[in-house]
């Protein structure tokens, strides 16, 4: 097992790693930015070293900044968390050739996945089932473009190859505006992600997003903890999300569930990754793989007990899964709430000191939070400050514990969007259960009415 990790990331996903490597008494290095100076993972962490200014070009995506900065504490892994480098295949391969271990997956699962195009393919040979759409990149041919416009059904949707985190994609209604459509997503993934390379699919009119959970480790094991609904999205950025994924049948589930573990083992995979899906009319339908530890990871961890940070480390350092598929059980509800340093109504980032911290607490309560008393939330990241995540018996009594968390939930000073997850804990359609991805932005349209 390592001895030392460094933690190339920030904010609470630095902090949830430093805690795994605590408990597995391992030492834990962090890297910082000068706006993250005072941050409370910098306090807490065995080693600290700062490699730049704020922003993130200068600091976080600083590859050998990073790699100097193991370098000179003697680091044997680094762990890359979610967002910045984590799903790098450079990043990952710099590692490597520097001598280090990366706690993720191989490079080259990395460039497969994180290629839209290449892995449709792979899913497509492993036996999961994807959205109907173009056979690769479209071409440059008009016609031909027109032609499997045709073919797959309007409406359809234009994605980048290399695109992520709900950009680089446009929705086509008919063929009419489908050639313009198809050119400006080009120039939009060209900038954006260096490929211009573009592919097309059904568009499905409400679906639910659905995760599978995998682990697999370098010995040919992998199974499937089961699935999450993050359904619940605004501009297809996640809000909140839960497990296991209400009013879904479990042999539905369980055979797509297999099928996400027997395409780890086929493609070589190891490490944590999440296969997404849309779900509509009883049918999945496969749309990208994350290869990194996600965002939401803690409602799966509640309902199985198995912390998913601590296994990505072991199978890092070459340890076999200590379970199989047969000893994965689920045991009641959890459900996560995304705490954003923004206004509640116009999404708006609100940076600043926070006056006044008081996370809420009792049974089946957890929260993932780098914030204080104090705190400083800079402007040159990403808004999310925490997470509160609650685990019951049932989903109601889930749905009861959020709603007593958010309540005594104190945040003063900046703003947050915990008033929006208030009002959705108690709406009779989110609480109802299985809604669309759709669901939300048609919520908070009628609300400004």
């Amino acid at each position: 097992m390592f001895k030392k990790i460094l933690i190339a990331n920030r904010g609470e996903i630095a902090l949830r790693i430093q805690r795994a490597c605590r408990e597995m008494g391992i030492q834990a290095v962090v890297v910082y930015s000068e706006a993250d100076r005072d941050a409370k993972y910098v306090k807490l962490a065995d080693e600290a070293v700062c490699i730049g200014p704020a922003a993130s070009a200068k600091s976080y995506l600083h590859m050998p900044a990073i790699i100097s900065a193991a370098e000179v504490t003697d680091a044997e892994a680094i762990h890359p968390g979610y967002g910045f480098l984590s799903e790098n295949a450079d990043f990952a391969e710099r590692v490597e050739r520097s001598g280090f271990a990366f706690i993720g997956p191989t490079p080259e699962s990395i460039r497969l996945m994180g290629d839209k195009v290449s892995a449709k393919d792979a899913m497509i040979k492993a036996g999961v089932p994807t959205v109907p759409g173009s056979a690769g990149a479209l071409p440059d041919d008009p016609a031909e473009i027109i032609r499997i416009g045709r073919e797959v059904g309007y409406p359809v949707i234009i994605k980048a190859a290399g695109g992520g985190g709900g950009r680089g994609m446009r929705v086509v209604l008919d063929e009419s505006s489908l050639l313009a459509s198809v050119e400006m997503t080009k120039a939009e993934a060209g900038a954006a992600f260096g490929n211009p390379a573009v592919y097309m699919e059904k568009f499905l009119q409400n679906p639910r997003h659905i995760e599978i959970q995998v682990l697999a480790d370098q010995h040919g094991h992998a199974v499937w903890l089961g699935e999450r609904d993050c359904s619940m999205q605004r501009r297809h950025q996640k809000i909140i999300e839960e497990a296991p994924a209400p009013g879904i049948p479990r042999k539905i589930l369980e055979k797509i569930g297999e099928r996400c573990a027997t395409a780890c083992k086929k493609i070589g995979y190891r490490g944590a990754g999440t296969f997404e899906f849309l779900f509509e009319n009883g049918e999945f339908f496969f749309i990208e793989m994350n290869t990194r530890v996600q965002v939401e990871h803690p409602v799966t961890e509640l309902i199985t007990g198995v912390d998913i940070v601590q296994q990505q480390i072991r199978i890092a350092a070459g340890e076999e899964l200590p379970f199989t598929q047969k000893q994965i059980e689920l045991r009641g509800h959890s459900i996560e709430c995304r705490i954003n340093a923004e206004d509640p109504w116009k999404f708006v980032p609100s940076p600043g000191r926070i006056t006044m911290w008081h996370p809420p607490g009792g049974p089946g309560v957890r929260v993932d939070s780098h914030a204080y008393t104090n705190y400083y939330v800079p402007p040159h990241y990403d808004s999310m400050i925490g997470k509160i995540i609650v685990h019951g018996d049932t989903r109601e009594q889930a749905l009861a514990r959020m709603r007593s968390a958010l309540s005594e939930t104190l945040v003063e000073g900046i703003n947050t969007n915990i008033p929006l997850h208030r009002e959705l804990m108690s709406d009779p359609g989110f609480v109802q259960g299985s809604t669309s991805i759709h669901y939300l932005e048609h919520w908070i349209a009628a609300r400004k009415r």
